[in-house]
């Protein structure tokens, strides 16, 4: 187990900066999700971390120590990759072993180690098989299990999931999740989508464009994104943002740039007049009232119903639990929870307030 400190790292392929200055510090036994659009520096990031990437600035310490310079069979991590890189003429048992076969351990702590890993992955009658026999969730326990065995320091996983069906991908989120919790064991973890990493992490970091962009619990980000592009990232389907003005008088409210009234709580102080963006999550929509909006497309997943509309000129969603009937069009009623609004300047799409 290890704790570990990304020191204002950057990364440039010659004079292509990528990465620009990343800081994260990550306690021991933490489970981090990096999590930002394709292209954001991610999964460079988590190569720079394993030694499979050279840094071209800034420092990596894991339990104090510098390692920038140290090959990634020094650094004592292992990485699950997104392709399982499975040997397809060897067990499971063999797979899982090879590993420590190379580094010179002795046959019975190898099967000693195999057999615990196993174990913990439920894999254990599935050991004299060949990768070919096995289901895509059971080939990505085993390359977990390959990891396991080695009992790294920091475990990494490079969107280990992207290749399993949608309901697979459900199971394997809360398998590793409880994996991480029965190991005790710093993760870092990096997914492009946003629900893995809600449901997963204990710390999210989001990237774009090589920045962080803001670090928190999941909850943290939810409830208070720092910009709107956390607004629009983070939450599925992602938060309302409305352009318009903030009208700061008696009765605080918000004009949108087609001149319909939103209600607020309250504006921040001097921010009459500001351009400005006003935050919804769908979900704090309630039907009825007196905000008018025209119906674009009606979606029910049956728990519940998502209404993608048109206020004035501007695309929102609105996620009711109530079943929901309309044609495109057709003027539907919805309220926003004043108490739920989030301000963003107009300008910088910062947070206000």
């Amino acid at each position: 187990m290890a704790s570990m400190n990304i020191e204002n790292v950057g990364k440039a392929y010659g004079s292509l900066a990528v990465i620009h200055g990343v800081s994260v510090d990550i306690p021991d036994g933490e489970f981090v999700v990096l999590v930002g659009p394709s292209g954001c520096g991610k999964s460079t990031l988590l190569r720079m971390v394993a030694g499979l990437e050279p840094i071209s600035s800034g420092d990596i310490r894991i339990n104090g120590k510098v390692v920038n310079d140290l090959p990634p069979k020094d650094r004592d991590i292992a990485m699950v990759f997104q392709s399982y890189a499975l040997y397809p003429h060897k067990t499971v048992a063999d797979n899982m072993g090879f590993a420590l076969k190379m580094r010179g351990d002795d046959k019975a702590t190898i099967e000693g180690r195999v057999r615990k890993a196993a174990e913990i992955l439920d894999l254990v009658p599935y050991l004299a098989r060949y990768p070919r026999q096995l289901s895509g969730g059971q080939r990505q326990r085993v390359a977990m299990g390959r990891a396991i065995v080695r009992d790294p320091k920091v475990f990494l996983f490079d969107e280990p999931l992207s290749n399993l069906d949608a309901k697979l991908r459900v199971q394997m989120r809360a398998e590793i999740k409880e994996l991480q919790r029965r190991l005790a064991t710093t993760m870092i973890y990096v997914t492009h989508d946003q629900v893995e990493a809600m449901t997963m992490a204990d710390r999210i970091v989001v990237l774009r464009d090589g920045r962080v962009e803001q670090i928190g619990s999941p909850l943290e980000l939810y409830d208070w994104p720092a910009n709107t592009f956390v607004a629009g990232f983070i939450g599925s389907p992602s938060m309302n943002l409305i352009k318009g003005h903030i009208r700061a008088g008696a009765t605080p409210s918000f004009e949108t740039d087609d001149g319909i009234m939103l209600p607020m709580t309250r504006a921040p102080s001097g921010s009459d007049g500001q351009p400005a963006y006003y935050g919804i999550r769908p979900e704090h929509f309630t039907l009825g009232g007196t905000v008018e909006a025209k119906i674009s497309v009606i979606e029910s997943t049956g728990s519940e119903t998502q209404v993608f509309a048109r206020l004035g000129q501007q695309k929102i969603i609105g996620v009711f639990r109530d079943r929901v009937e309309g044609a495109t069009d057709q003027t539907i009623t919805m309220t926003p929870n004043p108490a739920l609004v989030h301000l963003f300047d107009g300008a910088s799409g910062l947070r206000l307030g």
